[in-house]
């Protein structure tokens, strides 16, 4: 079964993540397959940029609790869309939640429609937004991104776009998007490469300095009890033991 849906029009290749029985989560499987699918438009000369969207009302739930990616291989995803020599641009139309931001933040552009929605809720099952901190970190406000993950509030488009998460929102979406994708096509694209380079350069460092250390604290923090009673609470549509 084919998990990411690709289609290509004017030289804009769009994949969508396209697992809705169970909202778009970030399992092994689509992990695997979005990297695969990024790297072969990387290498396509016919492809001046990706438009990443999805199927269904949630763009992504986050990890898949039952087949979870390995966690080299979901910082491996991140930073491919980082360092892919094409523009990446987000097309949201649902929900977004905890992993499902990190693809957010890689991408260069996100634009989002009326019914997103957006929640950091790694704190809510007993862990830490920690590798995708890397991405988007550095493009959020900082007291948003203090707010959001300490509390896993749920906040919409506009706000999306005032902290930073978004590029733009509108009624919309693909209006949205069309004068930036009209605008990716009448760029050159060495010129482009080399312009993504420049301005992905702060988000890299990150990677550089911080990957193995975030890496490790995700992995401790999933082996502990909070994370245990957390993901079970989840699964068992329950508030877990410490919620008051």
């Amino acid at each position: 079964m084919t998990l990411i849906g690709i289609t290509r029009a004017r030289g804009i290749a769009t994949l969508a993540l396209d697992s809705p029985g169970n909202r778009n989560a970030l399992s092994a499987d689509l992990v695997t397959e979005l990297a695969d699918a990024l790297t072969a438009c990387g290498k396509d000369p016919d492809v001046r940029a990706v438009v990443l969207t999805h199927s269904g009302n949630t763009f992504s739930a986050g990890a898949d609790l039952r087949q979870p990616p390995d966690p080299a291989a979901f910082v491996g995803l991140l930073r491919g869309i980082v360092e892919l020599p094409k523009p990446v641009v987000a097309r949201v139309t649902g929900h977004v939640r905890a992993g499902g931001l990190g693809l957010l933040g890689a991408c260069d552009i996100a634009a989002g429609g009326p019914g997103t929605s957006f929640a950091f809720t790694e704190v809510r099952i007993g862990v830490a937004p920690a590798v995708i901190s890397m991405p988007l970190l550095p493009r959020l406000e900082p007291g948003a991104a203090r707010r959001y993950c300490l509390t896993g509030e749920r906040f919409g488009a506009a706000e999306a776009v005032r902290i930073g998460l978004l590029t733009a929102s509108g009624d919309d979406v693909d209006e949205t998007l069309a004068p930036i994708l009209d605008g990716l096509r009448a760029a050159a694209p060495g010129a482009l490469a080399e312009t993504k380079t420049l301005v992905t350069a702060r988000v890299l460092e990150s990677f550089d300095r911080d990957t193995a250390a975030l890496t490790a604290l995700s992995a401790r923090l999933f082996a502990t009890a909070e994370a245990r009673e957390g993901m079970t609470a989840f699964l068992e549509r329950r508030d877990p033991a410490w919620a008051l």
